[in-house]
């Protein structure tokens, strides 16, 4: 088996930890139809209502923090995250408040500088803000446009949850503008109760603010909800060519349009200016050897560690795919393991990336591919005739938008 990552690659990685995230709870006091962690999926542990230990993670801090204080650690931003996800964040809030504390006044960490970031969907948000402003929180808030967009996202006896949340919402913004202007976004996830336009029309016009939109994950889906699940799932570039005013709402959501990240994605091949990192800069282009599809590598960009104490390398991914373990009393990380994992992995999708014309600028993850275990098959695979209609594509969209280049290059791709 051919070794495409190292175990020293990892533990370089978490000594250069970029974002750490706690599913600070599994417990919501919502029951969003297409949650995650709701009926339409199979590949998440089952929500028992469960509160991270304190103790756990701070001993997990602690394990990360003898990286961070060695020489593995060269990175040139100091900057981490710790981040705070659910469930919903905010009904497990002093966990949040303890580690922050404990962040703040007892880690002895000289090579890192410490932010904090949350996201919720805002039914407490009102209890909390002086402390998360107090504390200089970047907060996500889920929101999914008006009350019809938002009409997916109730409480457990089925009633509306937009009026609380945009209550709070308000609240916020009257009470802390500056803040609210820096430090809070929204995510709307897109599904067929929406459209692009009415989303962008609702943050343009109340919060003066471009949320980031998602659509449904269509990975783990339970095979007896795929016709439900089909009924809900709607394509967003399909909504925004329809919408009245397209070409001003895709250049204000940007890298969130089909149109524009692809061509950040072709860019990024061709452009001869984007670099991974500085050691780039070293190698000819054609002699750097690449890795099978475009996955991360493991804590390269975050970790993710749930409520039951599994380490995942992001939020995105099935929890069958965890890559160790913390509880109150050990830390199961072996990067050897790790790295024998992945290079498994990479191994059955080799033969089908080695062949795919876009494999430098591959965007799939490993592990949203169907049945990546047994018979891997990437549906982002390129030919060569499929390759030639991308890049045409690309051409004619930079026709179209002129701007569109030199935007990605200065703003996406130019160190």
């Amino acid at each position: 088996m051919e070794e495409y990552i190292t175990s020293e690659q990892i533990l370089n990685n978490l000594a250069n930890l970029p974002q750490l995230v706690f599913e600070v709870t599994d417990a919501c006091n919502l029951k969003c139809k297409y949650c995650a962690f709701g009926e339409f999926y199979n590949d998440f542990d089952k929500r028992e209502n469960k509160m991270f230990s304190v103790s756990a993670a701070k001993r997990l801090i602690d394990y990360l923090n003898q990286y961070w204080e060695s020489e593995r650690n060269t990175s040139a931003q100091s900057y981490m995250y710790i981040s705070f996800y659910g469930g919903e964040p905010l009904m497990n809030f002093s966990f949040i408040r303890e580690i922050v504390e404990y962040v703040e006044k007892f880690l002895n960490c000289s090579r890192k500088t410490f932010r904090f970031s949350l996201t919720t969907n805002a039914i407490l948000l009102h209890r909390y803000i002086d402390y998360l402003v107090e504390h200089n929180f970047n907060i996500l808030i889920s929101l999914d446009g008006n009350k019809k967009n938002d009409s997916y996202r109730v409480d457990h006896q089925g009633n509306s949850s937009f009026e609380r949340v945009v209550c709070n919402v308000d609240l916020l913004r009257d009470k802390y503008p500056e803040f609210f202007e820096k430090n809070v976004n929204f995510n709307s996830v897109f599904h067929n109760r929406s459209t692009i336009e009415e989303i962008y029309d609702f943050f343009r016009n109340n919060y003066n603010k471009i949320p980031s939109i998602s659509e449904l994950n269509n990975s783990g889906i339970r095979s007896d909800m795929l016709d439900e699940f089909n009924l809900t799932y709607r394509n967003s570039e399909e909504s925004l060519l329809q919408a009245e005013n397209y070409e001003k709402i895709e250049k204000d959501l940007f890298l969130g349009t089909k149109g524009y990240n692809d061509l950040a994605i072709y860019l990024r091949r061709y452009s001869q200016n984007y670099y991974r990192d500085y050691t780039d800069l070293l190698f000819d282009r054609k002699q750097i050897k690449y890795v099978p599809t475009g996955t991360c590598m493991p804590f390269s960009r975050k970790m993710f560690v749930t409520v039951n104490g599994k380490i995942l390398p992001c939020e995105r991914i099935g929890h069958q795919f965890y890559l160790g373990n913390v509880s109150e009393t050990d830390i199961e990380l072996n990067a050897i393991e790790i790295a024998k994992r992945y290079n498994a992995y990479f191994d059955k999708m080799n033969n089908q990336c080695s062949h795919c014309k876009n494999k430098p600028s591959c965007i799939q993850c490993m592990f949203n591919i169907k049945d990546i275990d047994r018979n891997p098959i990437c549906y982002g695979f390129m030919s060569g005739k499929m390759m030639d209609q991308f890049e045409q594509q690309q051409f004619q969209f930079m026709r179209k938008h002129p701007e569109a280049y030199g935007r990605i290059m200065k703003e996406i791709l130019v160190i």
